[in-house]
């Protein structure tokens, strides 16, 4: 192997398509790998790349290519299994410092599945970490495909003619504009390769013992069960048949293709197992199986085993040690589970990432009446994530709603902006267990989180996500956000048959903060008519956005059954969201159910709560999502008087020998200085405490709160991810419960609440700015009616473990 081998460079990325390649830096053993490849290239791509035509490459020129230092000539490849499919390189300029020229070459077979984009961001990272500022390509003027990568990349480009060539100069500092087009195409070929796996054409269930109630056999009669459009192929050693079916020793011996592979077999076999899939072309695995790496350190290394050779074969991969995953659209209905019980069509895309679990979160989503759109069970969650669902259900149309069982987060950052930009369109509720520890499963490829829980609830809540205590909660707001409207704001109206009742449900709202007008009790006698005329003069108050119906059967007689049919009456009339407690009832009684045509609720189902305090709280939630989806996002303002490149000039001449390094007052100072944050060493009023930190899962994280030792005892302290906006600055200030104390408690002076917030900003694009700042302590920060004044400071300075994922090139775990 070349000396120096940058292996920091090799990645594993998901194309336009949904298949995997495998990117490292070329290698001199490589020769014979790139002289095949070049020989599967059509005429017109050899010319566009080299300008003339070059039927072969002569041993020199091999050896020229292939033969690189890693600094002033770099190469990286992409392999999809053993062959070779694309290069990118680039050669340093010896008279244009900080520039080098860059060239691609892409084999015909697959042009079109962004390869040149992928390339192009992570030889513009790797030039980076050389030194290098700019690129410079030569492109001829026919090969539009080239100058199309180069010219919607996002970054700053200059452009001219010369001699029939056109000549691009890239900037390759990171801009807005490349952060987002990165993400696009993050948001495409994650969400396609999520559609893959939902929409196969053919599954074949490799390991489908004839032994009833064995784990192949289980997948396969629930396939065959739930009617799955393609054909079922079960693959057994001996077998002629199993459940019926005929069956192939092989999955190499079936005769049609195979879009989905379903593994049972022990964990000792799944690498072959693998390879034969590999082989067949089989585009993504199911890995039922356990023994990985919840069984300690060699199941680890067998799980990571199984992952980098089905990624290097273009295979995404569920589990392993997972219960599988289910569409319930008509035009595939898969439920490759093991599952017994699986709900009906619905709005709800659900992601659990327990087995175990998973079965009985699929049973208890029947038995409420809930449907679902679509469901996976990640298991150790090795490869496919949450994260990877949540791109696919944010262009979805059948979900409406997400819903998340987390037990670990393997890249909370990303978590976290693509809950915001989900959040937007459709609400996220979350349960996250671990909230004692904090820890994560054995077997889970996720590190542990740092921060308290609260702080992670808080930086949730940032993103717009609805977490939740536990799974009834979890379900009780699904059933509410699947069927009825958002409120458009938080004045609740009580409608009751039971003066208890109403008087319980009045109490739990003003527990929640919810504003609630005196319940509307219309006796134990009340029937359809009453319930009607309650129900419209609320619904047309202007001063109510939600109403809460409560029916209970009177002690003495019998009911009116029409009553039902009423409050579902009136809630499809109205465009605010009406949640009940009827008769008891838990989920989408059929009595409340606007009916589909599979017998399923539809919109505006009406559902019902077993408490009515359980009601209100459900109600509390979607309230709270919908303030925060009405809010403005904010933008992240430029910090007035901010010398950026100063600042990491000093970082990095202070980390010079390597560090970690504790700063003296004078150059936390001057740091500061460089974001216009001024050090005083005395100051008059109430003092605060601002903190910046590099947390190793979610990046830089913004924390505020009074410094005295009763907020310390409370733990009264809010967190942001950084960069804050301006809108989240001023949340800040304001989430902790000591926050009356800024502002006015008492006939108290209030405080520059202004100046506070521009400082949170300030401190906010230092953190972001520098991932060497591992902790930025301002305590006290005295904040008066007149300003702020930062009385001490520590900073501690720290070179990473590498880049933000957020900053880096596109690259799966």
């Amino acid at each position: 192997m070349t000396e120096g081998y940058p292996d920091q460079w090799e990645a594993d990325v998901v194309l336009t398509d949904g298949g995997t390649a495998h990117l490292r830096p070329i290698r001199s053993e490589d020769a014979e790998l790139l002289r095949t490849f070049y020989a599967r290239l059509s005429p017109e791509s050899i010319y566009y790349r080299f300008f003339s035509p070059r039927p072969t490459l002569s041993d020199r020129e091999i050896a020229h290519f292939t033969t690189v230092d890693h600094d002033r000539r770099v190469a990286l490849i992409a392999t999809v299994g053993e062959e070779m499919i694309a290069v990118v390189r680039y050669d340093r300029l010896p008279d244009r410092p900080g520039t080098a020229e860059v060239a691609f070459l892409v084999e015909d077979a697959h042009q079109g599945r962004g390869l040149g984009a992928v390339l192009l961001e992570h030889i513009a990272a790797a030039a980076r970490e050389r030194g290098l500022h700019r690129f410079v390509a030569s492109v001829l003027p026919d090969n539009r495909r080239m100058t199309r990568v180069f010219r919607e990349a996002g970054y700053r480009a200059e452009q001219r003619f010369e001699d029939g060539v056109i000549e691009l100069v890239l900037d390759l500092e990171p801009t807005e504009t490349s952060v987002e087009v990165m993400a696009a195409r993050e948001h495409r070929a994650e969400s396609r390769s999520i559609q893959r796996l939902l929409f196969p054409r053919s599954v074949a269930v490799i390991g489908a013992s004839r032994a009833e109630h064995s784990v192949g056999q289980t997948v396969l009669r629930n396939l065959l069960g739930g009617d799955f459009t393609g054909p079922v192929y079960p693959v057994h050693p001996a077998a002629v048949a199993v459940a019926g079916v005929r069956a192939y020793t092989s999955v190499l011996e079936i005769p049609g293709d195979v879009d989905l592979a379903v593994v049972a077999v022990r964990a000792d076999t799944v690498h072959d197992v693998v390879e034969q899939c590999a082989a067949k072309g089989v585009r993504g695995l199911i890995v039922v199986s356990s023994g990985f790496g919840e069984t300690g350190a060699q199941g680890r290394k067998n799980q990571e085993e199984l992952v980098r050779l089905a990624r290097a074969y273009g295979m995404r991969v569920v589990g392993p040690n997972c219960l599988g995953i289910a569409n319930t659209d008509p035009e595939v209905r898969l439920n490759a589970t093991l599952a017994p019980t699986m709900p009906g069509r619905g709005p709800v895309g659900f992601f659990s990432q327990s087995g175990a679990l998973g079965i009985a979160i699929l049973q208890r989503t029947a038995e409420r009446g809930l449907g679902l759109s679509t469901f996976v069970s990640a298991g150790n969650r090795a490869d496919v994530s949450g994260n990877d669902l949540m791109q696919y259900w944010e262009e979805d149309p059948a979900t409406k709603a997400v819903l998340l069982y987390l037990e670990s987060l393997g890249n909370p950052r990303k978590f976290a902006r693509l809950a915001r930009r989900l959040g937007r369109r459709k609400p996220i509720v979350a349960v996250k267990s671990g909230r004692s520890t904090q820890g994560v499963p054995l077997g889970h490829a996720a590190s542990a989180l740092s921060l308290p829980d609260h702080a992670v609830s808080a930086l949730f809540a940032q993103a717009g996500v609805i977490r939740v205590e536990d799974l009834s909660e979890l379900f009780d707001v699904a059933q509410l956000l699947a069927y009825q409207p958002l409120p458009a704001g938080d004045r609740v109206a009580i409608i009751d048959n039971s003066d208890s009742l109403g008087l319980l449900a009045q109490d739990a709202a003003v527990a929640l903060g919810l504003d609630v007008r005196p319940p509307v009790d219309l006796g134990p006698r009340a029937g359809a008519t009453e319930y009607e005329q309650a129900l419209a003069e609320a619904i047309a108050d202007e001063s109510v956005d939600a109403v809460v119906a409560l029916f209970t059967p009177p002690t003495i007689g019998g009911y009116d059954l029409s009553v039902p049919e009423k409050i579902l009456r009136m809630a499809a009339a109205g465009a605010k969201p009406i949640v009940a407690t009827y008769l008891g009832a838990k989920g989408m009684p059929a009595d409340l159910r606007v009916t589909g045509p599979d017998g399923m609720p539809a919109e505006g189902s009406v559902p019902s709560y077993p408490a009515p305090e359980d009601a209100v709280r459900a109600l509390a939630y979607a309230v709270r999502y919908a303030q925060w989806r009405r809010r403005p996002p904010g933008r992240v303002p430029e910090v007035v008087g901010a010398d950026r490149r100063r600042a990491r000039a000093l970082v990095a001449g202070w980390l010079a020998d390597g560090g970690p390094v504790d700063a003296t007052p004078e150059q936390a100072a001057e740091l500061l200085g460089c974001y216009g944050i001024a050090v005083a060493r005395k100051g008059e009023g109430v003092p605060t405490r601002i903190t910046a930190s590099e947390d190793p899962s979610f990046g830089a994280v913004i924390s505020f709160g009074l410094a005295d030792e009763t907020a310390a005892l409370l733990d009264d302290r809010a967190y942001r991810l950084a960069p804050l906006t301006d809108v989240e600055a001023a949340e800040l200030v304001r989430a902790i419960r000591t926050a009356p104390l800024l502002l006015g408690h008492r006939g108290a002076e209030p405080v520059d609440v202004a100046a506070l917030e521009d400082l949170l900003l300030r401190v906010s694009r230092l953190g972001d700015d520098l991932p060497e700042v591992a902790r930025l302590e301002l305590d006290p920060v005295m904040a008066n009616a007149s300003g702020v004044t930062v009385c001490c400071v520590r900073l501690r300075l720290q070179r990473p473990l590498g880049p933000r994922p957020e900053l880096g090139p596109r690259r799966l775990r």
